[in-house]
């Protein structure tokens, strides 16, 4: 790829970018899909529950919305590529609307399987188109490393306002009025996208042969930051799936274990809100390998921790580390990426990403139930500070700056 022989940020240094009209226009475009996503992922399980449905079908309920992205992110990259930011948006926000909108009507176990599936998909869409669009409104590194730090606060605040209004509208109003809001909530992307400029538009160079995903996956940069962001992805996977587990052994309440992933949560926010005022001092490859070696460290001694306050201590400098990771992996994509194939390798990422959140869960449970819950983490810890010298890797080749 030519992108991975000349470097496309080596000219001279522009001054870095601010939360302005045009990014936070994206950001409040992906935190209202987003927001709608989670607010339906916390409402139709719970609705499936008092239904008296199984934890099993509960479970699959929770893999449709993961499944869906799995199946779109590459046709939803190459479609980003094609058409830019306000047809995949305007798609997105029209699934969304029909996916909730039929739960508020028809709120019964088959139409929330359907509601997952389209809620799921149409954010995977949004966030491709969203991300690809950001990436290419930078002119250098220090840029690209700003926006996606702001452009990652979006989903802490979904995360944060989905389940919440969902929980307030169930209490006092009932299933019904909470998916309402969720068929609503979407228009709102819709206005913060539609005066949003589109970017000229990439194509690939007259007479380059069309490639197909496997090169991407063919080019060794490329394949290391995917490994890179699934060993990540899946220690995020871990400490929410796991820590849960590990809290029960210990005797805590459910507040309690709720607490300390609320601070994992919180400190994952206030780190990316962080990065783009220090955005000038970070280089992509020192923090991936920071974090890796980091959460190595805190994982091996997570399970050693007997108090809440100890593992709550953990679970915030756990936070900071895994937080810190998206932006840098989102920026060093779009530097060793060609311009006209963004969407495509963002929708390479999110495939690995929700193929590992369909399938890490099931590994973590049954080695948990055969060799202890304490030995998930060691091994997790073990692996992704293994992984710091790929991350090393990236130093010298492409986002050397």
């Amino acid at each position: 790829m030519e992108a991975l022989r000349v470097n496309p940020f080596s000219k001279e240094m522009k001054p870095g970018i601010g939360l302005g009209g045009p990014l936070a226009r994206l950001i409040a475009v992906q935190v209202c899909i987003h927001a709608c996503m989670s607010g339906i992922r916390m409402a139709a399980p719970l609705l499936a529950l008092r239904q008296g449905y199984s934890p099993l079908a509960v479970g699959v309920l929770l893999s449709l919305f993961s499944l869906a992205q799995v199946f779109l992110s590459l046709p939803a990259g190459r479609y980003a590529d094609r058409h830019s930011l306000k047809r995949p948006v305007a798609i997105s926000v029209g699934a969304t609307v029909v996916g909730a909108g039929l739960a508020a009507l028809w709120p019964v176990f088959p139409v929330l399987c359907l509601a997952a599936l389209l809620s799921g998909g149409a954010t995977g869409v949004a966030v491709i188109a969203l991300q690809r669009h950001a990436g290419r409104m930078a002119d250098n590194p220090l840029q690209i490393r700003q926006i996606f730090s702001w452009l990652a606060v979006a989903p802490s605040i979904a995360n944060f306002v989905g389940p919440f209004s969902a929980g307030l509208l169930i209490d006092h109003a009932g299933f019904r009025s909470a998916f309402a809001l969720f068929a609503v909530l979407p228009v709102a992307s819709w206005f913060w996208v539609r005066d949003t400029p589109e970017l000229p538009r990439q194509v690939r160079t007259e007479g380059a042969p069309r490639l197909r995903s496997r090169e991407l996956l063919a080019e060794p940069q490329m394949r290391r930051l995917l490994l890179i962001n699934w060993i990540l992805a899946a220690c995020w996977d871990v400490h929410t799936f796991v820590l849960p587990l590990l809290g029960h052994e210990r005797g805590f309440s459910a507040s309690v274990i709720g607490t300390i992933l609320g601070v994992f949560a919180i400190a994952a926010t206030l780190i990316r809100v962080a990065m783009p005022l220090i955005a000038a001092r970070l280089q992509e490859w020192a923090v991936m390998a920071t974090a890796m070696a980091s959460t190595g460290v805190l994982f091996g001694i997570y399970p050693l921790l007997q108090s809440p306050l100890a593992m709550g201590i953990c679970s915030v400098l756990l936070g900071f580390s895994l937080g810190s990771v998206q932006p840098m992996i989102l920026s060093a994509l779009h530097q060793i990426t060609d311009e006209h194939r963004h969407g495509e390798a963002l929708g390479l990422r999110m495939l690995t990403i929700n193929a590992s959140g369909i399938v890490m869960p099931m590994l973590f449970g049954a080695a948990g139930a055969a060799v202890g819950v304490a030995s998930v983490f060691w091994v997790a810890g073990a692996t992704v500070a293994g992984g710091t010298r790929v991350a090393w890797g990236l130093k010298s080749r492409t986002l050397a700056h």
